[in-house]
């Protein structure tokens, strides 16, 4: 099952457990069955502390569960765990293992003080690269609290409850048969959902902080550059973000950042997050901006966010990026994650075999289409403007696709459904006027961006577009208060623009410090 090369790095990162290891397999005549049983033997032969028993019962097969003798670990793999997901079964090989996670103590200890009955279940697919991070902080949730109990399942392979629970976009989390959450989430996201006494204890510790001399709001590309290059000036830099990586953990082909040839969206985003804690910055995580409070006359500024909490900082650098852009027509929100999806990488194998909508015929669109196009049966791709706008080698691939159907000068006005989920699309041809009704089963929207500066507006001067406005230094039209990134008005969202952007607003912020006052 495995080649040479992972079954060696497979071996080498089991060297590292220090208990015993029991795989329990539910297995039956199938295919699929037997490349479990495969990949379950590859484990056994790399380490002398594993054992297989291939008598389970479950009622999911192909599966198998992971125990340690003298734990109550409920942890379990429906399908099997490869592509992206290889990372989160070597993850819970190690921690079932006796291997001590890389999570903060402080998080740790509030997994082991949960009280109650937690019976997760996790959909993904093997191609979506949002999903390891749900899988493996319910893992390792499922190690530390023995009431808690983690079932992933691979939606192409239990197809049968991916339509029964009208799943239509991954990673899809179940808690206790009740839908919990769609989409990326991390251990403290997740725990702060279920501890409902988590966002008062994070608002108390903000609220403790002592005055910063940078505070970056956001953790993408630029908040990540500005933190480094402010910690290296020697002052006193806080980061508060929504989630470290922002639109970057969405990305996940990376090829045009210079000297890294290629890298995926999360990765990238772990490099960022590594190199920021190289130095002394305070990171303040899952922490959404809710107000920004200019300081006059010398004053300190506030950054009031959704938790309750409040930070200071002589000067203040919003780097919060932006998200996708929507279609704002009838059905879009009834059908979000019904149909409705916005990332073709993750959601695409759920389309498998049926009829798909892209809208948007820049890069995004067009490459979402042609990676579409290899699962699905079909693909109409709309676009507003008269003609593509993606760049010409992927315009000549797209049409060379059999099954690709291009509409131009489309406007989409409405997208229809059964109530349940999404049965169709209407758009308007814009040089003939015809309303025009399109039957399919998905619709992937790709177009462009949309500034995440909702909470700044009235305080801050913003462009129609809605973009942070800043000069030649980076600075907005408050003194103290700098942006940088894909949130302001500096052209071409890209993420080696943001990083540098980045750098510039916090040189500005030092020279601002040095000017007006001594750093703290």
């Amino acid at each position: 099952m495995l080649d040479a090369n992972l079954k060696a790095q497979l071996k080498s990162y089991l060297e590292r457990i220090t208990r015993p290891i029991e795989i329990v397999a539910s297995l039956d005549d199938g295919a699929k069955s037997q490349e479990m049983l495969a990949l379950l033997n590859d484990i056994v032969s790399s380490s002398n502390q594993i054992t297989l028993d291939t008598n389970g019962s479950d009622a999911r097969t192909p599966s198998f569960a992971l125990n340690s003798p003298g734990q109550d670990i409920k942890l379990r793999f429906a399908g099997l765990p490869m592509g992206h997901e290889f990372t989160s079964l070597v993850l819970a090989l190690l921690q079932v293992g006796g291997y001590p996670s890389k999570a903060t103590e402080e998080t740790i200890e509030q997994a082991r003080s949960l009280t109650g009955t937690f019976k997760f279940e996790t959909y993904f697919s093997l191609t979506c690269q949002n999903c390891p991070d749900v899988v493996q902080a319910l893992n390792l949730l499922a190690v530390l609290n023995p009431s808690v109990q983690h079932v992933a399942i691979e939606g192409g392979l239990f197809q049968q409850e991916v339509t029964d629970r009208q799943i239509m976009s991954v990673p899809s989390i179940y808690l206790n048969g009740e839908l919990f959450a769609q989409g990326r989430m991390n251990l403290e996201e997740i725990l702060a959902k279920i501890d409902t006494s988590a966002g008062d204890r994070q608002a108390e510790k903000l609220n403790a902080k002592e005055a910063f001399d940078v505070l970056v709001v956001g953790g993408g590309p630029a908040g990540s550059a500005a933190a480094i290059y402010a910690a290296r000036k020697g002052i006193r830099t806080g980061v508060a973000a929504e989630r470290f990586g922002g639109q970057v953990l969405d990305t996940m082909a990376i090829e045009n950042f210079i000297s890294v040839q290629h890298t995926e969206g999360p990765k990238l985003a772990v490099a960022l997050e590594e190199h920021v804690k190289e130095y002394e910055v305070d990171i303040m995580n899952l922490q959404r901006g809710d107000q920004l409070i200019p300081g006059k006359d010398g004053a300190l500024h506030q950054v009031r966010f959704a938790s309750g909490g409040v930070l200071k900082s002589k000067t203040v650098i919003l780097a919060t990026g932006a998200r996708w852009r929507e279609m704002n027509v009838p059905g879009e929100q009834q059908y979000r994650n019904k149909g409705v999806a916005y990332c073709p990488h993750c959601d695409g194998p759920l389309f498998k075999g049926k009829r798909v909508a892209v809208i948007g015929g820049g890069n995004s669109g067009v490459e979402a289409a042609i990676d579409l196009a290899g699962i699905v049966s079909h693909v109409t791709l709309l676009e507003f403007d008269s003609s593509l706008r993606a760049d010409a080698v992927l315009q000549r691939k797209l049409h060379s696709l059999p099954n690709v159907t291009v509409l131009t000068s489309a406007l989409t006005s409405e997208v229809t459904g059964d109530g349940q989920k999404v049965n169709g699309l209407r758009y308007k041809n814009r040089i003939t006027g015809e309303e025009i009704n399109v039957e399919l089963e998905g619709i992937f929207v790709q177009i462009g961006l949309l500034p995440n500066t909702e909470w700044l507006k009235g305080t801050i001067e913003l462009s129609p577009r809605g973009e942070i406005v800043v000069d030649n230094r980076g600075e907005t039209s408050i003194p103290g208060i700098f942006a940088a990134g894909d949130v302001t008005t500096v052209p071409y969202k890209q993420i080696v623009i943001a990083v540098g952007e980045g750098a510039k607003a916090s040189l500005s912020a030092f020279d601002h410090l040095i000017r007006t006052s001594a750093p703290a």
